[in-house]
């Protein structure tokens, strides 16, 4: 994680990380920690299914703990005071896109993770776009394959 990304997050969103943080580093890592300790117990590691799930599993917790740990402590906790008169992090994008209209969350998919609504990334080229834009707005952008893909704005909200 070369250079530093500010998420937005509610403060719901926060508080759910803020504790799955804390329960991986307290809980979590006691009950992976007996688990290899008891597969160790078995005897031989080279042939230990048990211990190398084990050890597979903490290495995955401990990454999510790393990734918690920096969004955490790189957001920006915002509960209905984001400016919704232009397209910024954590605005609900109402957008005709291609000629398609889509509802969107612009910010982090940790922001909506209980939430039943599409995220993009402000650094997307979707999001990166339409920053800034406002209600009635047209933009473009070019998608991955090369296509330039026209974009209005057609609503903007706080994420409820």
């Amino acid at each position: 994680m070369a250079e530093s990304q500010t998420t937005w997050l509610s403060q719901e969103s926060f508080d759910r990380l803020s504790a799955e943080l804390r329960d991986l580093e307290t809980r979590g890592r006691e009950e992976v920690a007996e688990r290899i300790e008891a597969a160790r117990s078995e005897g031989d590691l080279r042939e230990n299914g048990g211990y190398q799930a084990a050890r597979e599993e903490q290495s995955k917790m401990e990454g999510r703990i790393v990734e918690l740990q920096y969004l955490l402590r790189h957001a920006q906790v915002g509960e209905g005071d984001v400016d919704t008169s232009k397209v910024g992090p954590g605005v609900v994008v109402t957008a005709e896109i291609n000629g398609k209209e889509q509802k969107f969350l612009l910010g982090s998919r940790q922001a909506a993770a209980d939430l039943n609504i599409n995220v993009y990334p402000e650094a997307a080229p979707l999001g990166a776009s339409i920053m800034g834009a406002t209600v009635g707005e047209e933009r473009s952008y070019k998608a991955p394959n090369g296509k330039d893909i026209s974009v209005k704005i057609l609503g903007l909200e706080a994420l409820r």
